[in-house]
């Protein structure tokens, strides 16, 4: 495993030329060439990697994504978050980005088992099929059998994927700080802000008992609603390596004619999980983000079961009052209190218009309201409300970046269960009532004299503090810490090349590493 300070820039630029040589191959850096906001040595550096490559007509970003590795396919199902980042035609692309890998072998996951939990395999389970049931870039998937006779399924880390992962990304972490530091539209679109947060959520994936406790929190919430669970953890056969739940016999929630066949009423099991999908954002805070439809399933009676809680996102009160008003403003055409909302949260810098934002809104909310999913949808408004950022100076908010994905996973399941189904009338009556009980007037009573108590109750702490206080910054969260990357033409100035020699042996590097991954690939080192 590596660290940011001791990787040679060398080790990096390696790694982008090799990995950007598998994206020229698919077509993938097309582009980013064509692409007026990228810096100029990112399109010469594309350029290089490309050099001799047979490209095919069309790109295939999922494509690259899956060739490069584990780390790539993950940041690709990030990546596919982020058209205004990537551009439409390449976010699109990775939607379809599947996390499939070639199983690893049995015996490989039985010893991972076995030195996890320090006993026999025979002392934990009764039964495992040695054939996994699903087998991705970071674990895989066994069913098995309790020796106390419960049915469960296993999941077990690949081995050696937490070294893996820690080495791209501290690559990732180089690249993206070179890429800001370049200025324009790179910095405004924080691209180090985003490998922070997709370090964050893998390495919550990369460790077991995190998923597990994410399952644990999310049943206790979605407790009382009926027709949606989560499966039970077994605690005592759940590890950072090795997480064990319970068996789920269900129909995916993909297989339609499979549903129609038991007789599930569609319409109905399409409400129920833009419901369940509401329940957790806007009431918990905390919600499934991973709500593809093989990770779901119905059972008999109807009930919809999610699985994989690997990747689960969360806002704070403030935030999630402030999606209710704004989707409760689009959904009622109101958007001079929608554009309000994004200059209260300082989405929106206050130099702006509010009046000028509003108008920008209509013209993304207007043209669907009143009509089913079918003809208009909210991920349609969500690439609308990308495509209005760059005017307004908004700079991403990752802390909804998983939200905004996760309504797009949602309403696609949704409308191929009920083509008919309009979200926004689906979604009015909850989030009204919602806004009603936290919002109206006795709930805004109750929480300023909660708000005033805690105040008084701190006084002392905030007189003594108060000179460290920054102001308040609405509902952006702070951002987790960056790390340190030394550029490499400070590097090169440090060593006394000044700025000027940085950036030639910058280029150098780029090109002898680009020849050598020329060579490398045409004859067969490469793959």
């Amino acid at each position: 495993m590596e660290d940011l300070g001791v990787t040679r820039p060398a080790t990096h630029i390696w790694r982008l030329l090799k990995w950007g040589r598998t994206l020229a191959r698919h077509g993938a850096l097309r582009g980013i060439e064509r692409d007026a906001n990228t810096p100029d040595p990112v399109k010469r550096l594309a350029r290089i990697a490309r050099f001799g490559t047979i490209q095919p007509k069309e790109p295939d970003y999922a494509g690259a994504f899956r060739a490069i590795g584990p780390a790539a396919i993950k940041l690709g199902q990030t990546l596919a978050t982020r058209p205004d980042l990537v551009g439409d035609e390449a976010a699109h692309n990775l939607l379809s980005l599947q996390d499939s890998l070639p199983p690893v072998p049995f015996a490989q996951m039985r010893r991972q088992i076995e030195s996890s939990f320090e006993r026999p395999l025979e002392e934990l389970f009764s039964e495992v099929d040695p054939d996994p049931v699903g087998a991705a870039s970071i674990a895989q998937v066994h069913r098995a059998k309790t020796i106390e006779g419960r049915d469960v399924a296993i999941k077990v880390l690949r081995p050696g994927i937490r070294e893996k992962f820690a080495d791209d990304i501290t690559t990732y972490e180089w690249a993206a700080a070179h890429l800001e530091a370049l200025g324009g539209e790179a910095t405004r679109l924080r691209p180090r802000l985003t490998i922070a947060n997709f370090k964050r959520w893998t390495n919550s994936e990369l460790d077991l008992r995190r998923e597990a406790a994410s399952a644990s929190e999310l049943a206790d919430a979605m407790r009382g609603m009926e027709g949606y669970r989560i499966p039970s953890i077994d605690w005592d056969r759940t590890n950072g390596r090795v997480m064990t739940i319970e068996w789920i016999d269900g129909v995916k929630i993909s297989d339609q004619q499979a549903l129609i066949a038991a007789g599930h009423d569609m319409p109905d099991l399409a409400r129920r999980l833009v419901l369940a999908f509401l329940t957790q954002a806007i009431s918990g805070g905390f919600f499934h983000a991973d709500m593809h439809q093989g990770n779901l399933f119905v059972q008999a009676d109807g009930t919809i079961v999610a699985i994989d809680f690997g990747i689960m996102g969360r806002i704070d009160q403030r935030a999630r009052q402030w999606l209710a008003e704004i989707l409760y403003g689009l959904i009622t055409g109101d958007y001079k209190r929608v554009a309000e909302i994004h200059f209260e949260a300082q989405y929106v810098p206050s130099y702006h218009s509010v009046d000028e934002f509003a108008t920008a809104l209509r013209a993304v909310g207007e043209p669907m309201r009143g009509k089913p999913v079918s003809e208009l949808s909210v991920g349609q408004m969500l690439d609308g409300l990308f495509a209005i950022t760059r005017d307004f100076d908004m700079q991403t908010q990752p802390h909804l970046l998983l939200l905004q994905k996760t309504m797009v996973m949602v309403e696609g399941i949704a409308t191929q269960l009920d083509p008919s189904i309009n979200m926004w009338e689906t979604s009015a009556p909850y989030v009204r009532s919602w806004m009603r009980d936290e919002l109206g007037p006795e709930a805004a009573i109750a929480d300023r004299i909660r708000q005033d108590t805690q105040t008084l109750l701190r006084l002392p702490q905030l007189v003594r503090r108060m000179e460290e206080q920054f102001p308040a910054k609405g509902g952006a969260p702070d951002q987790p810490p960056l790390p340190d990357v030394e550029l490499v033409w400070e590097r090169s100035a440090r060593k006394g090349g000044g700025v000027l020699s940085g950036w030639t042996g910058y280029v150098v590097a780029a090109i002898a590493g680009g020849g050598i991954v020329f060579a490398g690939s045409a004859m067969g080192w490469l793959g």
